[in-house]
């Protein structure tokens, strides 16, 4: 009757057998010899971890390639989905900027709009909100097309008067705030 230990370790000893052949599977799957060298360390260390789920006197070599072969197939499955970012130009455009300032632009900027007449807020939104061109702007106010320019322009300076607005970077680096802020023609850059 053989101990614990002295079986342990005859499973220890054949799973250190299969490092030759492992290594050998290992870079006719992947072609790369560093590569194979960290699948076959990557199927080891898994390998390590579940010993206790390897039946002893079953096939230490047939379960060891099945463990190899996963891992290389996970592996591969993963790497499909990434990207190579090596100058971080893909990861760059992931960043999300903290939204507490824009909450705050955004709280000045109607404080700022609601001080304005009345006539100029309309025409404002009118142009710059809504989208529409001077002349529907003019037939929705009932007034000349010049009057209506002559509105939003003064609304426009009011408001940047009223932040204190030199260029449009002062908005933030929110590229969708910048672009309606040029569309409008809320700031100059």
């Amino acid at each position: 009757m053989t101990s614990r230990s002295e079986a342990s370790k005859s499973v220890k000893e054949e799973l250190l057998e299969q490092i030759p052949s492992l290594r050998a599977f290992a870079v006719s799957l992947c072609g790369q010899m560093d590569k194979a060298d960290d699948l076959v360390q990557e199927a080891l260390v898994k390998a390590w971890s579940n010993l206790g789920s390897f039946t002893e006197g079953t096939n230490m070599r047939a379960w060891m390639f099945t463990i190899l072969r996963n891992v290389y197939y996970s592996e591969h499955r993963k790497r499909r989905r990434e990207v190579q970012d090596a100058d971080g130009m893909f990861s760059a455009r992931l960043v999300v900027h903290p939204s507490q300032a824009g909450h705050m632009d955004l709280q000045d900027f109607r404080a700022a709009l609601s001080k304005l007449p009345s006539d100029q807020r309309e025409a404002l939104i009118l142009v710059g909100a809504s989208g529409f061109s001077y002349e529907e702007a003019a037939d929705i106010c009932g007034v000349a097309v010049g009057t209506i320019k002559s509105r939003v322009n003064r609304a426009r300076s009011a408001l940047t008067r009223n932040l204190s607005v030199q260029t449009s970077s002062e908005f933030g680096p929110d590229a969708d705030l910048q672009a309606a802020m040029i569309t409008t023609g809320g700031a100059s850059r």
